[in-house]
């Protein structure tokens, strides 16, 4: 890899780097300078399809499928030290390419990926595949073995690129499956990073592809008959589109989409402490990330104390180039981007809404698609504002009345992936935590960071299964009952 302002990958199939037979290249911007700081190939179908055949071949035929769990497991292992040895350039990479700020390129960004990736690489070669029944009513005996499902397709969202591709890659590979990752076309390079790596690591061709492509590429792959599973994280509009196009074939789906995270406050809670973990949380990676907390419920005795301490905070967050580790806040991915949490804002206050803090360009930075973290007050549920996943700095604070209010808020949503509840008594938390109709909810600040062993994934428009955990690893695999004589 060329570490610098400007780096070029070509396709990686089947073990080798191919420039691809479309006609066209897909640019890298730099969202804080809005320069070019790399480029790939656009693949067209075809080298989408060749990547699949790879896949297929290597699960099928190849090396892969007679490896040992121990076996797939030091590969994995192996491929592990050579990302954690590329971990600087990683992030480098990634503030170019993603406009992460120095600490989060740094830790969630690559070194957790990494972390994670090696948790599964260890997993693999503990995991039960097998599963006996000890039925004694049976004339003879069985068990259940977990088999790896097969060719994964893996795509990926511009919000966390590493991370994510870890994410699909770690569980599809310490399964058995083979993989064709397609990264999103404003964050491809990361995705080309990690093949590096698996380079290095000797993976037999084919077990890990990575591709780019349009619409039609996407298409292409979600819809081949070759592919047996589709594992997405996006928005839930994709997803759906996604499903359709993999209904014709009955692919196996782990679709991780939107959020809209209510931040439930009761007034017994340590209101200042909270406003203030609020704000910095609702901005995390310019609130480009589908668990922020976007909605602040609060109790109407303690409103006006919350959004003080919101703004205060808020007032300083320091806004700006993400290489600069001062920075608290980058840019937003693109212009489209920056332009859709401008429509939302305008839409808010259309509706009836005040701005507490922010709602503007900074007027310090000429280039670049930066946006002020934005607080938004007066505002109803039932508002796009409120509704909507907007995938940028701008949350709203609503009121409510007591805890069935609070609740009855909380649920009024399409989405159901995040939430925090905020109370002095622990049992009121822990009582309201289970009326949620959200996958996973953080009483009190939870247990202070994401478990390996918990499990990720959201209720109603939020997706399809789970990530993290071995309820996250059975989701890569068939079960088959296997019967015998005594």
């Amino acid at each position: 890899m060329t570490v610098g302002p400007r780096w070029e990958y070509k396709l990686f199939i089947d073990g080798k780097w191919e420039d691809g037979t479309g006609t066209e290249s897909l640019e890298v911007v730099n969202p804080a300078t809005e320069e070019i700081v790399g480029s790939v190939p656009q693949a067209s179908t075809k080298d989408v399809t060749k990547a699949v055949l790879a896949a297929r071949a290597a699960f099928d035929e190849g090396p892969w499928g007679r490896l040992t769990p121990h076996e797939r497991s030091m590969l994995m292992l192996r491929a592990a030290d050579q990302m954690m040895k590329r971990q600087p350039a990683y992030a480098e990479l990634n503030i170019a390419e993603a406009g992460s700020v120095v600490d989060l390129a740094n830790s969630t960004q690559t070194t957790v990926g990494i972390n994670h990736f090696r948790h599964w690489a260890e997993r693999a070669a503990t995991f039960p595949y097998v599963e006996p029944l000890n039925d004694p009513s049976l004339a003879g005996d069985g068990a259940i073995f977990k088999v790896p499902v097969g060719v994964v397709a893996a795509i990926t969202p511009f919000n966390f690129p590493m991370y994510l591709n870890l994410w699909k890659l770690g569980p599809a590979l310490a399964m058995g499956n083979s993989v064709v990752l397609k990264p999103s076309p404003y964050t491809p390079l990361e995705a080309f990073a990690l093949a590096e790596a698996f380079e290095a690591a000797d993976f037999p061709p084919g077990v890990v592809n990575v591709v780019t492509g349009d619409a039609a590429a996407g298409e292409e792959l979600t819809s081949h008959p070759g592919v047996d599973m589709v594992a997405f994280t996006g928005s839930d509009v994709v997803g759906s589109r996604i499903m359709s196009q993999a209904s014709d074939s009955l692919k196996h789906l782990l679709l991780e989409l939107g959020g809209k995270a209510p931040y439930i406050v009761f007034a017994d809670a340590d209101i200042d402490t909270i406003a203030a973990a609020a704000a910095n949380q609702y901005i995390r990676h310019q609130g480009q990330g589908c668990g922020n907390p976007t909605r602040m419920l609060v109790e109407q005795s303690v409103h006006d104390q919350f959004v003080a301490r919101m703004v205060d905070t808020l007032a300083g967050v320091k806004v700006g180039d993400p290489s600069d580790p001062t920075v608290q806040m980058g840019p937003l991915i693109r212009e489209s981007q920056r332009a859709r949490a401008e429509h939302y804002i305008q839409s808010g206050l259309d509706d009836g809404a005040s701005i507490a803090f922010g709602g503007k360009r900074p007027a310090h930075l000429d280039r670049g698609y930066f946006l002020e973290p934005t607080l938004l007050v007066g505002v109803d549920n039932s508002w796009p504002v409120a509704q909507d996943e907007i995938f940028g700095p701008v949350a709203c604070v609503i009121p409510f009345r007591d805890e069935d209010d609070a609740v009855r808020i909380a649920n009024d949503s399409r989405y159901g992936l995040c939430s925090w509840v905020w109370s002095g008594s622990t049992p009121r938390a822990m009582a309201v935590a289970q009326r949620l109709r959200i996958g996973m909810v953080n009483v009190n600040g939870g247990a202070g960071g994401l478990s390996l062993n918990g499990t990720f994934g959201g209720f109603k428009r939020s997706g399809l299964g789970r990530e993290l955990s071995d309820h996250g690893l059975h989701e890569y695999l068939e079960l088959k009952t296997v019967y015998w004589p005594k």
